[in-house]
């Protein structure tokens, strides 16, 4: 999942956010207010004057309020910081331990937006390309979390784990006693399957606490990378170390994305085999 699938849909919410909160603010309000009174009470001060002209002096008065607005770059950096909180709601995610993990996470992201409201020019250029780049980080790891979750909350996985071995150990015995070719052929094919479900199983299994290992060590990589950004300097915007922090967290985002894939896999070869 590429920024551009997560980050930009979130900005168009935001601005539509933005477009709403501007309409709602009180200066607006009066405007309407205040257009809609002198539009009715006073029609016509001047003998010159058109009624509409009150409409259309306050639609005017509007456009300049929300244009300054959406040009309010604080307000647009806010409007997408709670639009990304809320596309984020970790009471969905199960596990104690990963929401954990991910509330951490949005924690190094909120301190990142504080260090973006301190800085101007180049370094807010460079700072906000690398909480885009965060942000596609969260993503994953929330995208990860929940596909712990879901193999977690799978009660046959964990039913079949117990029972396959024991299986197994029957259909040997079987096979074992049994002398009817046919009988054995059909046999030996049982136990080709149950070892390859177990074999599948035990990759389930393993699969969840790789991911819950890289969760953890994801996290760490995020608040080595926010030490990092907190020490930098405006002259090392434009430095090989800004750019080789950009490259970390592409490698985490990469990381973390074929982590998630692998999980996949696991999952649709053990549909295959059901």
């Amino acid at each position: 999942m590429s920024r551009s699938d997560t980050s930009d849909p979130i900005r168009r919410r935001a601005l539509g956010a933005v477009v709403s909160s501007a309409f709602l603010r009180w200066e607006s309000l009066v405007t309407i207010l205040l257009t809609v009174v002198l539009y009715m009470a006073v029609p016509q001060p001047f003998p010159w004057w058109q009624n509409w002209f009150w409409l259309l002096g306050g639609a005017i008065a509007e456009i300049a309020l929300v244009a300054a607005t959406l040009t309010d770059e604080q307000a647009a950096e806010r409007a997408v910081a709670r639009e990304f909180a809320s596309k984020f709601d970790l009471r969905p995610i199960k596990s104690r331990v990963s929401r954990e993990r991910l509330q951490n996470a949005l924690e190094y992201r909120q301190g990142m937006l504080s260090m973006l409201d301190r800085h101007r020019g180049a370094m807010r250029v460079s700072l906000k390309q690398t909480i885009d780049d965060v942000d596609d980080w969260i993503t994953h790891m929330y995208n990860l979390a929940l596909h712990i979750d879901s193999f977690e909350e799978n009660d046959l996985v964990e039913r079949d784990r117990k029972m396959v071995p024991q299986q197994l150990e029957k259909t040997r015995i079987r096979l074992d006693r049994e002398t009817d070719p046919d009988v054995r052929r059909d046999l030996e094919g049982q136990l080709r399957q149950l070892e390859q479900q177990l074999a599948n199983l035990e990759a389930t299994a393993n699969s969840v606490k790789r991911a819950e290992i890289q969760l953890e060590s994801t996290l760490s990589s995020l608040g080595t990378i926010y030490a990092q950004i907190s020490l930098m300097g405006t002259k090392e915007v434009d430095s090989s170390r800004a750019k080789r922090l950009r490259l970390e967290i592409q490698d985490e985002v990469a990381s973390l994305q074929d982590t998630i894939e692998a999980m996949d896999e696991v999952h649709a070869q053990r549909l295959r085999l059901s």
